[in-house]
C-alpha cells in the first residue's frame, strides 16, 4: 500500500473556509477511484510563518494506481486549490510505502 500525503498551511483568514472546502476537496480525490481511503489531520506545530498547518493522507492499493492519479487527475485537482485560494495556501506532497503494520499484542490496562 503507498499512502500519498499533502501537507498544507492555510493562512489564518481563511481557516474555516478552507476547512469546509477541503472535505469536498478529498472526496473528489477519492471518487477517482484511485484511492481507498483518506484521513485528515491537523499538524501540531507552531508554524513560524502563521496560519494552521494540515496533512491529509490518501492510501492507494497499488503504485498503479498512485501513478494513474498523477496522469489523470492530480494537476486538475491541485489547480482547483490553487485557484481558490492561491499565496494563502502552502502545500507540498510526499509519498510514503507502507512496509508492515504492528499491532498490540498484550494490552495490559
Amino acid at each position: 500500500m503507498y499512502i500519498y500525503n499533502v501537507t498544507i498551511n492555510i493562512d489564518d483568514s481563511l481557516h474555516k473556509e478552507w476547512l469546509i472546502w477541503m472535505e469536498t476537496q478529498i472526496l473528489n480525490v477519492l471518487n477517482t477511484g484511485k484511492f481507498s481511503s483518506a484521513k485528515l489531520t491537523e499538524v501540531l506545530v507552531d508554524e513560524e510563518m502563521g496560519g494552521k498547518t494540515y496533512s491529509v493522507q490518501y492510501l492507494a492499493n497499488s503504485r498503479e494506481n498512485l501513478d494513474e492519479y498523477y496522469k489523470e487527475h492530480a494537476e486538475a485537482l491541485q489547480l482547483k486549490s490553487l485557484k481558490k485560494f492561491g499565496d494563502k495556501m502552502l502545500s507540498f506532497r510526499t509519498e510514503l510505502k507502507l512496509i508492515k503494520e504492528f499491532y498490540p499484542t498484550n494490552v495490559n490496562n
